[in-house]
């Protein structure tokens, strides 16, 4: 069964690394009887009255467990991982829910929301209640907004991008359909006539590739450039104060 973990808020401005980053390292405790099945990026509504640290953006790990009995684990173990990765002055937040969780509808309506209206703390706490863990891990606990709409935007399917998937970072530059295919990565094309990218057809990736999550599944759109040759949009951004 999936689990899906929620983190936001867990680094400030002048950090070496962002809570996505903390989310993958996240697979590095888990137990046993579990594995990583993909790492998920959330973006959020970006708007003055919004405090956060560079785009607005929160995490979910989503981990594959033979039972729900690895639940109370994960939570647990999550929330030691913020507490030791976390940085002094970041406002860290978790939500944990197994996918057959009957909360599930009310924090893919409270993720939607997120994207496009001002949402508050009470807001979270509503939708995760009962039957989600909802937890802050310091400061202002602002994290905890966040991480659920994180698991609401992941456990909905048609949201985000995928910034750890198998061995998403260790693909060249340039790599074919067919390898994609072999990772589970299904690549479509965004042009006008929707041409087929064929197996052996090459795509640059410009050395950051980034499936999307559509229909629950990694999915790579591609824009034709030449014969046989595709590109993938979206590049690597700096962070950015506001």
């Amino acid at each position: 069964m999936k689990i899906y973990i929620g983190f936001d808020d867990t680094d400030t401005i002048d950090a070496d690394r962002g809570t996505g980053k903390l989310a993958r390292w996240f697979e590095e405790v888990l137990p046993e009887g579990c594995r990583m099945w993909g790492v998920v990026r959330q973006q959020l509504l970006v708007d003055p009255a919004i405090p956060y640290t560079s785009h607005n953006s929160s995490a979910c790990a989503v981990v594959d467990c033979i039972d729900k009995d690895f639940l109370s684990f994960l939570i647990e173990e999550a929330a030691r991982h913020i507490e030791k990765c976390s940085l002094p002055g970041s406002d860290p937040g978790l939500c944990v829910i197994p996918e057959n969780s009957d909360v599930i509808p009310a924090l893919i309506n409270f993720g939607l929301a997120c994207t496009r209206s001002i949402v508050t703390q009470q807001d979270a706490m509503d939708a995760a209640r009962p039957g989600a863990h909802l937890s802050g891990h310091g400061g202002t606990s602002d994290g905890i907004i966040g991480a659920a709409a994180a698991v609401g935007l992941t456990a909905y399917g048609w949201s985000g991008r995928l910034i750890g998937y198998q061995r998403l970072r260790d693909f060249p530059r340039m790599v074919s359909v067919a390898d994609l295919g072999k990772a589970g990565i299904l690549v479509i094309s965004t042009d006008r006539d929707a041409r087929l990218p064929a197996p052996d057809d090459m795509i640059d990736t410009s050395g950051w590739l980034r499936p999307r999550l559509l229909g629950g599944r990694p999915v790579l759109p591609v824009i034709e450039k030449g014969q046989h040759l595709w590109e993938s949009p979206g590049r690597k951004r700096g962070r950015k104060t506001h």
